[in-house]
């Protein structure tokens, strides 16, 4: 209960304070890719139970549909505008709208895609369903530049499911044993702390 109502006290009051950047994202976007805005792509969340997670749009309209789950560094798919909003983790802020109406939390294991989702062993699966799925976590400051990562490989989805998932793995089962509103306002200081460098 706590979580969550800090979840929405916060994410509401990120979006009015975070207002004029989400306007000039918007703009940002519109202005030299056009329209659609928002990107959204079905993950799984709580209980299994399927959301779309909004982002702002960063691939051309063309390619953005298309149906590849890994993104790198230098994937083709990303528009100039795209590439600047990805390095300032700009296109992020949307989810702030998941996190207000209870499809993610600030904090917890990220959401996956659904057939990335089925990749993890059975029980992992049991353990991220029972959690509400987040913005930050133990995996994601670790692994907040994996397009950098993956940006060499020549499949890219295979060396994230052979080198990349296991380790999240770990952090995610880490998050769900020390899970509290203090590891929370800890992950959420070290991320802001490591996105402000």
């Amino acid at each position: 209960m706590i979580k969550r109502s800090f979840d929405f006290i916060v994410a509401m009051i990120g979006l009015i304070v975070l207002s004029p950047v989400l306007l000039i994202c918007a703009m940002f976007i519109w202005c030299c890719d056009g329209r659609p805005i928002l990107f959204s792509q079905a993950r799984v969340g709580l209980h299994e139970e399927q959301f779309h997670i909004y982002k702002f749009r960063t691939m051309r309209v063309d390619k953005a549909t298309t149906y590849n789950a890994i993104t790198t560094l230098n994937d083709s798919r990303i528009t100039p505008a795209g590439k600047i909003l990805r390095q300032l983790k700009l296109d992020e802020l949307p989810q702030l709208f998941n996190v207000l109406i209870g499809e993610m939390s600030l904090v917890g294991p990220r959401p996956e895609v659904p057939h990335l989702f089925l990749q993890y062993p059975e029980g992992l699966r049991l353990v991220m369903s029972g959690l509400r799925p987040g913005i930050t976590d133990f995996a994601s400051l670790e692994y907040m530049d994996e397009s950098h990562l993956l940006a060499k490989a020549t499949n890219p989805e295979q060396v994230y499911l052979k080198e990349i998932l296991p380790r999240k793995s770990i952090y995610i089962m880490k998050y769900a044993k020390t899970k509290s509103f203090g590891t929370d306002l800890k992950l959420i200081v070290f991320t802001l702390a490591k996105l402000l460098r």
